[in-house]
């Protein structure tokens, strides 16, 4: 018995800020999502343009955790998969293809632009988030377009710009949520 207090005695925990073990991406990134869901579910549309906050979140995302290949192909899939129950289109199911493609669209050109500042203020956040959301947006337009045999002019001169404008909206709703998140989550940068 008292061997057993001397040993229980000597072992010593410790703790190192910063250190958020192998599936800290996978808590960041679901949290993330599930706030994206939340806005996507609740946000009116404005002017006709609906923002798409799960791009916003996952862009972010993958700004601050930086996961592999194959982890952003999982960040899309459950983003479109979100996405399905809360969206206000005609074809939600769309988003099975179009949020994957944004993602990897965002990780892709990440390191196109990551080493980008003004003034020391990262430029990709919002870059990513910009590309990613036509990426996106063109993938998903261009699905109804053909599904539901959408006219030329409606998809031209209706649904592109349309896209060009929510993806300057998530480009800066990126740019702005980025370094609050990364102050928040303490992430330094490489």
């Amino acid at each position: 018995m008292k061997q057993q207090a001397q040993v229980q005695a000597q072992e010593t925990v410790t703790f190192e800020a910063n250190q958020g073990g192998r599936f800290r991406w996978v808590a960041v990134t679901a949290l993330l999502l599930a706030i994206g869901a939340i806005l996507h579910l609740v946000t009116p549309n404005i002017a006709g343009l609906t923002l798409n906050w799960m791009i916003a979140m996952y862009c972010l995302a993958i700004n601050l955790v930086r996961p592999t290949l194959g982890q952003v192909i999982g960040i899309g899939l459950v983003a479109g998969a979100l996405n399905v129950p809360t969206s206000k289109s005609a074809i939600p199911y769309a988003n099975l293809i179009s949020e994957p493609i944004g993602a990897l669209t965002c990780a892709l050109f990440l390191p196109l632009v990551s080493r980008l500042n003004i003034g020391g203020l990262p430029l990709a956040p919002g870059l990513t988030g910009f590309f990613s959301t036509v990426a996106s947006g063109f993938t998903f337009v261009t699905l109804l377009k053909v599904i539901l045999s959408i006219p030329n002019e409606v998809y031209l001169y209706g649904m592109l710009p349309v896209v060009l404008a929510v993806g300057a909206a998530n480009g800066v709703i990126t740019q702005l949520l980025y370094l609050p998140a990364r102050k928040l989550l303490n992430r330094q940068e490489d």
